[in-house]
């Protein structure tokens, strides 16, 4: 453990332990106080208070106890989780420590996951189908989205056989957490049933298989290689080219959608949905217009370019203008100001005259930009302004009496326009 420490941690840097009260935490505070005379740093402790178990004040009491012997600060969080959690308990709860660790101000954060914690999460990962960064497991330094701190796991390299060891020789007590005995979660059923099982026909094989994440971490950051090296030709701002998509074989084009994926921070689909999502892309013809759902988000191919949207909110009614300065328009996502205005914009006196409602498209609506002008369809005033169909869906209007006025990115009903000198309103999209 001292190894890491030397690798990663700067003299006098700000370090704070994830201190759950176990046997793995308790070792990992005991070598910390014992290391800060030869490495120096600043040392806390933060213990994430989840409620679920009975005993989860005793346990809370008990890091209290044992960081106040050895002068160490520590934090409480309590957080709630319900039971009833779409995510699960473990997922729930999983979440909300990630949420306290996020909001940390430190340098480091320290948790306690060791050698048996890797393999089993590898097995795990290669039961759900993960590839090469899935099986990476866990890093022993990782910088996370979101985290003022990097997570730092010293002691990766030690088995839990050797932590139990250690333990017992210098006489420490710790928390036994009665749900970790619980195999109807599948991490305790690896760790209590499986396990046992593989080591008993495997000698080692925890610390082969931890072997294993290090390897295929190795190709994880070879292929994260490969699709910067990609994506210089093919990612220009939000628009992957599909024309360079088309031209990769299909495992570096998985690669490199995977890749524009991740730049903007979403959730990974699944192997299925990507593929179809793939298979759109590179063989739909040049012209085309494709939209493929990969869960919490689309994926579109306009004007032979990929580009990625949150999926479409479901439908909500248009809300009413009472004069505010400023109101949430929900079916759009966004936030309109009503600037007041000389000369320009909507004329106040015909919008106070009138019902104003602000939503978004439900279809055949029309717009005259220009005054003797037509009446045009929106739709084509759309297509027309190369609005992206992935923002139609969203874009703010406003009506007046049931007569769209207004259309962000398009204008206003010349109708309805103030002249020279008359008050105004004009319509701002704070996003």
């Amino acid at each position: 453990m001292a190894d890491s420490l030397a690798r990663h941690v700067p003299p006098h840097a700000r370090l704070v332990l994830g201190l759950s009260g176990g046997l793995d935490s308790v070792v990992l505070l005991h070598v910390l106080v014992a290391l800060r005379d030869q490495h120096p740093f600043v040392l806390q402790a933060v213990h994430v208070h989840h409620g679920l178990s009975p005993h989860a004040d005793d346990w809370a009491d008990f890091c209290a106890r044992q960081c106040a012997s050895h002068a160490i600060d520590l934090h409480l969080h309590r957080v709630r989780i319900a039971r009833d959690d779409a995510a699960g308990i473990e997922a729930a709860a999983r979440r909300e420590r990630q949420r306290v660790f996020a909001s940390l101000d430190a340098d480091f954060l320290l948790t306690a996951h060791q050698q048996d914690d890797q393999a089993e999460t590898l097995l795990l990962q290669l039961l759900r189908g993960a590839g090469p960064k899935g099986l990476a497991a866990m890093a022993e330094l990782q910088q996370r989205s979101g985290w003022r701190a990097a997570h730092l796991r010293p002691l990766l390299g030690v088995r839990r056989a050797d932590l139990l060891d250690y333990a017992q020789r210098q006489g420490l007590d710790w928390v036994d957490d009665e749900s970790n005995r619980d195999v109807r979660y599948r991490r305790n059923a690896l760790r209590l049933q499986v396990m046992p099982l593989l080591a008993a026909h495997f000698p080692g094989s925890g610390a082969t298989l931890a072997r294993a994440a290090v390897l295929q971490a190795d190709a994880a950051e070879l292929l994260d290689d490969l699709a910067r090296l990609d994506a210089s030709a093919a990612i220009d701002g939000e628009r992957l080219d599909c024309s360079v998509l088309a031209g990769l074989t299909l495992p570096r084009a998985r690669n490199l959608l995977r890749h524009f994926i991740e730049l903007r921070g979403l959730p990974q689909p699944s192997a299925r949905r990507l593929n179809e999502a793939l298979h759109q892309l590179r063989d739909a013809r040049d012209d085309a217009r494709v939209c493929v759902k990969l869960g919490q988000l689309d994926v579109w191919r306009y004007r032979g370019g990929a580009y990625l949207a949150p999926a479409a909110p479901a439908a909500v009614a248009p809300v009413r203008w009472n004069g505010e300065a400023s109101l949430r328009v929900p079916a759009a996502g966004v936030q309109v100001r009503m600037d007041a205005v000389t000369g320009a914009g909507l004329r106040r006196e015909s919008l106070a005259a009138s019902e104003v409602t602000l939503g978004v498209r439900q279809g055949g609506e029309r717009l005259r930009l220009h005054p003797g002008g037509p009446h045009r369809s929106l739709k084509n005033l759309l297509q027309e302004h190369a609005v992206p169909p992935w923002q139609r869906a969203c874009l703010p209007l406003l009506w007046c009496d049931g007569r769209l006025a207004w259309a962000e990115s398009i204008g206003f009903d010349a109708d309805l326009l103030a002249g020279p000198g008359e008050p105004g309103v004009w319509p701002r999209v704070e996003r």
